[in-house]
């Protein structure tokens, strides 16, 4: 099992995505089975949704929340399960500065999957209990 991340998610539906050739073929490996089932938090729909939205336009943002919403490889969480611990991650975090939906991410993927998560965000890569994929940063 493994946390998407918006980052992750965006730069797959959009083609102008710096990152998008890399998660692209992560897509692939998470399609094929290799991690399991995705761990999908509403803020996470959210976030991705809206981004593309603004970035690409209304028809992209919603063949992307289609998709997602109808994929058999995602588990869908709800953010309140992770609230508390979200806001205590948010509150007492001193050398990152992840948003708020990043600590629910986070808190989710220390709960859930072993602090597994498909990223191209920098801030998890400061969190020693999540690890991060890729493994190493992608310019």
């Amino acid at each position: 099992m493994i946390v998407l991340d918006s980052s992750f998610l965006i730069a797959s539906y959009n083609e102008r995505d710096a990152h998008h050739r890399v998660a692209r073929r992560l897509m692939d490996d998470f399609l094929g089975g290799k991690w399991g089932n995705g761990l999908l938090l509403e803020y996470v729909f959210l976030e991705v949704v809206t981004v593309l939205l603004v970035r690409r336009n209304l028809s992209v943002a919603q063949r992307a929340g289609r998709i997602l919403l109808e994929a058999r490889e995602l588990d869908f969480v709800p953010s309140a399960d992770f609230f508390l611990e979200a806001v205590e991650i948010f509150l007492s975090q001193a050398s990152t500065h992840l948003s708020f939906t990043d600590a629910a991410i986070m808190a989710a993927a220390r709960t859930r999957c072993g602090g597994l998560l498909l990223t191209f965000d920098e801030e998890f890569r400061k969190v020693r209990e999540l690890r991060p994929l890729p493994e190493r940063p992608v310019s």
